[in-house]
Parts: structure tokens; sequence; C-alpha cells
């Protein structure tokens, strides 16, 4: 009788994991995601050339843009860190806290629309929105065109990058550059791309399992596409609203673009590539575990209490997402001339 058990025990083991079953489970899957191309996407209006790229590079990591000349585009995307920084809300001109997190700037070129509330349409107008801020980089246009224009090195840059323009040292230009670079940032070859690509042993059980109940539970009705997400606005609370603490009464996300009552505490969602390397979560930054995070998704937006089983294998999958990483290698700025405006506290 023990014997037949055991038996009784190994065959339902093979079913679940039967070819058949995993070549369903990857169908499924391919149907709703896609993978992260190995190559640049190409950007309307912005060829990404590589003298735009290069350029890009160093305007990316050069703090002048900032008026107090300390805070760089990488100071709240940190490249080494899953393209965000390490707190709830960034820290920006004379020691202001952002409302809101920081979104990752990897894979960023593939989103509907950038920011939480997708107020810019595209990388570069993303560009000039924390220039100008405040609470950011306080800046202006000017200022910024009149620093780098001081500096010979970064003229010669332009020039290349820009052959066709009599005055390349622009705004739009130095926004055009950032989107190029910020282009190149994609992370291909996760381990999750694999699968979807043909390779069923690229997950583990555990992971399939998270994958499948991802798709089941309605996880992917808003995180789908080549980002897992990105791709859609959804009001956050759709079933019941979380705390203050999480969701803000004050940050009526969409709302704030569109004024329409609708669109109130309705925030784009979230991209999922790398997110296990982004902690703290949410548009608020207030929960740092992803495992906790799931768990309100679950409650929030599907009205289901998830079992301590189902989080852990949501997280498993959920950590295949993390693709290869960005090389990039620390530029070295041009030095600043006499002409060069001083730093303004």
């Amino acid at each position: 009788m023990r014997n037949l058990v055991v038996l009784s025990v190994a065959a339902r083991v093979a079913l679940t994991i039967s070819p058949a079953s995993a070549d369903e489970l990857m169908q499924r899957a391919q149907e709703t995601f896609k993978p992260i191309p190995s190559v640049v996407p190409a950007i309307k209006g912005n060829a990404v050339t590589r003298d735009k790229i290069e350029l890009g590079e160093m305007l990316f990591f050069d703090p002048r843009l900032s008026a107090s000349q300390i805070i760089s585009c990488n100071s709240c995307h940190n490249l080494a860190a899953g393209g965000v920084d390490a707190g709830p809300t960034s820290i920006g001109h004379g020691w202001q806290k952002g409302p809101r997190r920081a979104p990752t700037v990897l894979n960023a070129v593939f989103n509907i629309a950038q920011f939480w509330d997708g107020r810019a349409a595209d990388l570069k107008a993303q560009a000039k929105g924390p220039v100008q801020a405040s609470a950011e980089m306080n800046a202006t246009p000017a200022l910024v065109e009149k620093t780098l224009a001081s500096m010979p090195a970064y003229v010669d840059r332009f020039k290349k990058a820009f052959p066709e323009d009599a005055s390349p040292v622009t705004f739009d230009n130095i926004t055009k550059a950032i989107e190029a670079f910020e282009a190149t940032l994609i992370t291909p070859a996760s381990r999750f791309d694999q699968f979807l690509e043909g390779n069923a042993g690229a997950l583990t059980a555990e992971e399939k399992k998270g994958l499948s109940l991802f798709m089941d539970k309605g996880c992917s009705s808003c995180h789908n596409g080549i980002n897992v997400g990105g791709e859609a606005y959804f009001p956050f609370g759709v079933v019941e609203k979380p705390g203050a603490e999480i969701l803000p009464a004050n940050d009526k996300g969409r709302f704030a673009v569109t004024k329409t009552a609708s669109d109130e505490y309705v925030f784009r969602a979230a991209p999922l590539r790398n997110v296990a390397l982004r902690a703290p979560y949410f548009h608020s930054g207030q929960v740092w575990n992803l495992k906790q995070a799931v768990g309100i998704m679950g409650a929030s937006q599907l009205g289901q209490t998830l079992t301590d089983q189902e989080e852990d294998a949501i997280v498993a999958f959920l950590q295949t997402l993390t693709g290869e990483q960005p090389k990039v290698e620390l530029p070295i700025l041009p030095p600043r001339t006499d002409s060069t405006p001083l730093p303004k506290q």
C-alpha cells in the first residue's frame, strides 16, 4: 500500500511538470509578455547615434546641470542600484524631499509615458522636468545652456552629436542626448526572457508556479507587455484602498494631469522589470519588502488574500525579471572654465 501511495504522489508531481503543461504555461506567457530586446530601440524624432549616446552619458552623470552643481540625473536614478535611489523619495535642491518615489530609468524607454502620472510623453520630455523643478535640480534652460557652452570640450561634443545645428548647445539638444543615452539602459536576457524565448528550464518549478499565479490571479491584467507593466494607467485601490501611509490622500495621481474625476488615485502601472533590485515600493516608497508589496496588491487591486505560499511563489517569479544590467563606464567630464557659472545654493 505504501508503494502505491508513493507511486500516486510521484504521478501527480510528474503531471504538474509534464511537457504539455510546461508548453501551455510558456504559450500563455508568450501571449501576455514580450522579452526585452538585445538591441537599442529606435526613438521617434531622435536618431540614436554613438556621438549622441556618449554626450548623453556625460550629461546624465554631470551634476552641473543642477543649480547647486551637486545633483545629477544619476543622483536619483542610480545605475548601480537598479536605476533608482536608496530612499522612499529623492532628495533635491536644498535638501528638499520629492513627493514621490523616483521611477527606475532602466527599460524606461518601453513605457507608455514617463513619471507615475504619465505627464511626460517620452524620455526627452521627462529629462526637462527635473532639471527645472525647484525641488529637484532647480536650474533653468538658460543656465544649463550657459554652463555647458562655457566648456570647449562640451561644445565640441555637441557639434559632433548635432552636426546639422549651427549652435547645437540648446536645452532641447541636451535632453535629446540624455534620451539617446537612456534608451541604451535596457536589461535583456533575464531568466524570464530566456523562458519566453523557449527555454523551459530557465525557471524553477517554484518560479513557474509563481508565473502561473501571477497570470491566474489577475496581476498580469495590469502588469503585462515588454516591461511587465508601464503600458497603461489604473486606480490604486480598485477593490480596497490601502492606508494613507501607502496611498497619501493629497496625491491624486493622474488627476493632476487630466483634471478628470475618474483619474483620482490613478497611476501608471509600475514596470516590474528588475523589481527585486529597487525597494522601497509604490509611488510613496513606503513598503520595503517585496513580499509585503505583493500582498498589498493582491488585497487592494484583486480583492484576494494571498496565502503565504502564494506570495512566496509570486516573489520567486518576480526575481526572475532581473536582467543583465547596463555596462556603464563612469565618464570623465569636461573641466569648468573661468566663464562657467558658479553653484547656486
